[in-house]
Order: structure tokens, then C-alpha cells, then sequence
């Protein structure tokens, strides 16, 4: 057991601080936003160093229960990263309404993030899972006085409970037909033929899943909850568990199911296709950024699992390139978000209001306009790079015709990201006055650093992203 808890220090650091935390808001208040903000920072720095000193341990803890390996270390490091940025960005949105529970439910996620992201048995799977959606639905709902905020946790939080619902019931299945939770055992029990008792069960354990990374049809809460909850946490759940949920699938159909490639591997096919398809045509008549940005997060979901959807090492190192991608993107491209306010401090989500915006911020929306082009996947922008590794990893898995359906689609997807383009940069001023200046020092550098990296600069760091996505990827081989 103390053999064990040495090698979870990650998980004890983040219980530990979010604690710490938690205890912290009960005794001073709401008054010390600051000190609860900087005591969550701390907590995921020390969390990402535990990481990074575990580098290169490959075991299991637990009676095998929990890896601790390269590549939940790759997932953590990218969920832990994600979550400090959401808390340091959240004190100017939430303009004093900020309270201690927002950072501690973010270090509780993240925990719960990691759990999943390390899991090797469908129980240790759900805990994570369960730990954090619990402190997602909070989230969602956080700005108490602001009813599509309530509006966004309820909804969440029912579709939320029929997702685990359905992943409940497919563990059952598994279990009840393997006589394991471990993924090692099922995968054995896989390894023979399949029933029609094993079919089912990975037909509701990746149902339960695809809710958590929003794949089509499971993407119905996608655009409420991102359009009704407060900006930072949009951004939060745009980016870290969307990292936690695609480790966990990908860990789950490599680990535990990959002797069924045959069963699996279509109902990714059909997930990939129609998360590409809907995310690009759904996003195309929207007014409200935050929607958009939602149909563009199931569009790259679906892009994601067309490198998981072959089954092999340089797939699942496209996925995790992709991940790191999509990552910074997806928090750049919020935080311009984030910074767009009217004269009077509002918050600005109408994408008509964003015409004419390069005549008032020059900076915004060139950053913007790399963010929209990165996630189009053009080149010589970076975000072209990871799409170029799932669709070779499609090809060299013989799933040419998945691939140029992928390619065919993100052209579709291409027109709504230009869209915004020309009217930042061609169409009238519109009649919403956006301030010049006016951006946090540290929203300002997230932002440049993003936009900069996402540029023909980040071509430059792709030898090293090959091998630690390589290193990452041969575990689960």
C-alpha cells in the first residue's frame, strides 16, 4: 500500500490542495478570492511536477486498478494545464462574484480527470468519471443569478445522469460476460469469440463515453451548457475533459477491447463520420460564438477518432498530437472570446457583433483569425499537422474511404471559421462598440503564446512531439 501511494502523488497533491482549498473558502469567506486562486495554482503546478518526475515508470498501483505510465502522464499534464489556465483567467469575468468554490471544483475535476485518464479497470473508470461530472454540473450552473447558467447545469446534469446510466449498464454487461472489471481480463475474455452479451456491452460503455466527448449522437447538451455557462468554464470544458474523455476511450477500446477491433472499430467509424458531418453543418447558421465554438469542439472530436477508429500505434499518436493541438487552440480562441466586452463591460457572444472588429483591435482578431484557421485545419498553420497524422493513420489502416470522407467534410467545416474571417476583416463596423485595449496582462500572453505557437512556429516542435507522443502511444501496445 505505501509502495502504491508513492506512485499516485499527482492524485494526493490535488486531494490534498483541493482541500486545502475548500477549507480555506469555508473559514475566510468570499473575501480572499486571491489566496483560493493562488492555492489551486500551487496545488496543479506541484501536481504537474509530481507527473513529470514519474516519467518513464511503467506499472500499476492497486492491484492494477490505476496505471502509472507515459501515457496518462501525457493526458494529465495537458488537463492540469488547461485547468490552471481556467483559474487564472476567472477573476476578471466573474468581476467579484467570484467565490472559493470555483477554483476547488476545478482541482476536484482535475483529480477526477486523472483518474481517468489512468484508469485499468471499468470501477477506478467510473469514480473519475463520476468525480468529474459532479464538479462539472456545479460549474455549469456556478453564476446562481443568471438562469441560462441553471439552465446549462440542469441540462448537463440530466443528460449527464443518462449517459452514466447507459455506461452503468454496459459495465454490467462486460462484467457480468468476462467475470472482470480489469481491463487486462476483458481483454482476454475478448481475445475468443464474441457474444452478443459482449457486443452490447461495448456498444453502451462507448455510448456512455461518446456523451463525455460530445461525439454525435451523444452531442446534445454540447451547445446549451457551452452557450449557458460562464465563459471561463466553457473554456474549462472545452478543453481538459475533452483531454480526460478521449485518453479514457482511447485507453478503453485499445486496452481493454482491442481484440474486438472488428466490433469497435465500426461504431467509431460511425461516431467519427457524423461528429465531422453535423459539427461542421450545425455550426454554419449560428449567431452565438459560444454555440459555434461548441459545433467546432464535436467537429474535432470527430476528427480525433478517425485516428482511433485504426486501431494503431501511429493512430493513437495522432490523437494525441491532436490533443495538444486542439488544446491550445481551443483555450486561445476562448480567451479572445473572453475579451470581448461593449462599452459598458458587457460580455459580447454575437458573432455579428464581432464585424469590423480588426479597424478596433488590430491584435484580437489577427489572434483570432489564426485560432479560426488553425482549427480549419489550413495550412501552414499548425493546426493542419495533426489532422495530416489521423488521416495518415487512416490510410495506413486501409480506411481510405473513412479518411476522404474526413477530408471532404472539414472542407465543409471550413466555410463557417472563413466566415468569421471576412467579417472581422471585410465586412462594416457593426453597431456594438468594442473598446480598444482593455485585455488582462495574463490573458494577453495566453493569447500571443497560443497564436504564435499555432503559427509555422510550431512546425518547429514537432520532432520532439513525435517522440513524446510516440513514447506515450507504445504503452497501450
Amino acid at each position: 500500500m505505501t509502495a502504491d501511494l508513492a506512485l499516485i502523488w499527482p492524485e494526493l497533491i490535488l486531494t490534498i490542495g483541493g482541500l486545502i482549498t475548500l477549507m480555506l473558502g469555508t473559514f475566510l469567506g468570499d473575501r480572499q478570492v486571491g489566496i483560493y486562486q493562488l492555492s489551486a495554482l500551487l496545488t496543479l503546478a506541484a501536481a504537474a511536477a509530481a507527473v513529470v518526475a514519474l516519467f518513464g515508470v511503467e506499472t500499476t498501483v492497486f492491484s492494477g486498478t490505476l496505471s502509472v505510465d507515459g501515457f496518462g502522464g501525457f493526458a494529465k499534464l495537458l488537463i492540469y494545464a488547461a485547468s490552471f489556465v481556467c483559474i487564472l483567467i476567472a477573476p476578471r469575468f466573474f468581476s467579484g462574484g467570484m467565490r472559493a468554490e470555483y477554483p476547488t471544483l476545478i482541482v476536484f475535476a482535475a483529480l477526477g480527470m486523472g483518474i481517468m485518464a489512468s484508469a485499468r479497470d471499468l470501477m477506478t473508470l467510473y469514480v473519475g468519471l463520476e468525480l468529474n461530472s459532479l464538479a462539472a454540473y456545479v460549474l455549469a450552473s456556478f453564476m446562481r443569478t443568471d438562469e441560462r447558467s441553471s439552465e446549462a447545469g440542469l441540462k448537463y446534469f440530466v443528460l449527464g445522469a443518462l449517459a452514466s446510466g447507459m455506461l452503468l449498464y454496459g459495465i454490467s454487461l462486460l462484467y457480468g460476460f468476462t467475470g472482470t472489471t480489469d481491463f487486462a481480463g476483458i481483454a482476454a475474455a475478448m481475445g475468443g469469440q464474441l457474444n452478443i452479451g459482449l457486443i452490447f456491452g461495448i456498444v453502451f460503455v462507448l455510448a456512455g463515453l461518446g456523451f463525455k466527448v460530445s461525439a454525435v449522437p451523444f452531442h446534445m447538451w454540447t451547445p446549451d451548457v457551452y452557450e449557458g455557462a460562464p465563459t471561463p468554464v466553457t473554456t474549462f470544458f472545452a478543453s481538459a475533459p475533452k483531454v480526460a474523455a478521449m485518453a479514457l476511450m482511447t485507453r478503453v477500446v485499445i486496452d481493454a477491447m482491442g481484440p474486438a477491433l472488428g466490433a469497435w472499430q465500426q461504431i467509431i467509424i460511425f461516431l467519427a463520420l457524423a461528429s465531422i458531418i453535423l459539427g461542421a453543418v450545425g455550426a454554419i447558421g449560428q449567431k452565438n460564438i459560444k454555440r459555434l465554438l461548441a459545433y467546432s469542439s464535436i467537429n474535432n472530436v470527430g476528427f480525433m477518432l478517425i485516428g482511433l477508429a485504426a486501431g494503431t500505434q501511429q493512430g493513437v499518436e495522432g490523437v494525441l498530437t491532436y490533443l495538444l493541438v486542439y488544446v491550445v487552440t481551443t483555450l486561445g480562441a476562448f480567451l479572445v472570446v473572453l475579451q470581448l466586452r461593449d462599452a459598458d463591460g458587457n460580455q459580447i457572444e454575437s458573432i455579428p457583433a464581432l464585424a469590423g472588429l480588426s479597424q478596433r483591435r488590430p491584435g484580437l482578431a489577427a489572434a483570432m483569425a489564426v485560432f479560426m484557421f488553425s482549427l480549419a485545419g489550413i495550412p501552414p498553420l499548425f493546426g493542419f499537422w495533426p489532422k495530416y497524422l489521423v488521416f495518415e493513420a487512416a490510410v495506413n489502416a486501409n480506411l481510405v474511404p473513412l479518411a476522404v470522407a474526413g477530408i471532404v467534410a472539414s472542407v465543409i467545416g471550413a466555410f463557417y471559421y472563413i466566415a468569421i474571417i471576412k467579417m472581422m476583416y471585410f465586412d462594416d463596423k457593426s453597431d456594438t462598440e468594442i473598446p480598444a485595449g482593455g485585455g488582462a496582462i495574463v490573458e494577453d500572453a495566453v493569447i500571443t503564446a497560443s497564436a504564435l505557437w499555432l503559427s509555422v512556429i510550431g512546425y518547429l516542435f514537432i520532432p520532439v512531439l513525435a517522440v513524446v507522443s510516440a513514447s506515450a502511444a507504445a504503452v497501450l501496445f
